[in-house]
């Protein structure tokens, strides 16, 4: 899988973003300050994510997502690994992530992977999104919010 930048002038992987975060405006604000960053597969694309810093020393990936077909093979953790190798690369120290209380995988491959829970906004999806979202059977109502401590950063 070869995953890099996408140019400022490159149309955003809008159909794969969708899949992470179901609204298209939340998506387009915070792509507009982030990197987004595409992955592909033998010249088909598959996945992508964004980074959107936060501050000197933290920066979010704001969205990640991953083609249905490429699940559970491993791409996911691969695209994480990257995701956290660039913002450690760009000099951050804390690296964010935030999934709904209902996506039991992603809060499993985000704790293998090293991070640890930091918060919970109760009632985020709620909030921010006018239709219910359900997964594992489960309404998504919770953000769990995590963190990643580079090497240096203290916590």
């Amino acid at each position: 899988m070869d995953i890099r930048l996408l140019r400022k002038n490159e149309p955003l992987p809008m159909d794969l973003l969708l899949e992470a975060d179901p609204s298209e405006e939340l998506i387009l604000s915070y792509a507009a300050t982030g990197f987004c960053y595409a992955a592909e597969h033998q010249g088909e694309r598959v996945g992508a994510y964004i980074l959107l810093p936060l501050t000197d020393t933290a920066i979010e990936i704001k969205n990640i997502a991953l083609e249905t077909s490429r699940r559970g093979k491993g791409y996911g953790k691969e695209l994480l690994n990257h995701a956290l190798s660039e913002a450690l690369r760009m000099g951050y120290e804390t690296v964010e992530i935030g999934t709904g209380n209902s996506s039991i995988g992603q809060l499993a491959l985000y704790q293998k992977c090293g991070f640890r829970i930091a918060a919970i906004d109760r009632d985020f999806f709620i909030r921010h999104y006018p239709e219910p979202i359900f997964e594992n059977g489960i309404q998504c109502r919770d953000m769990i919010r995590l963190e990643y401590k580079g090497k240096g950063a203290s916590g």
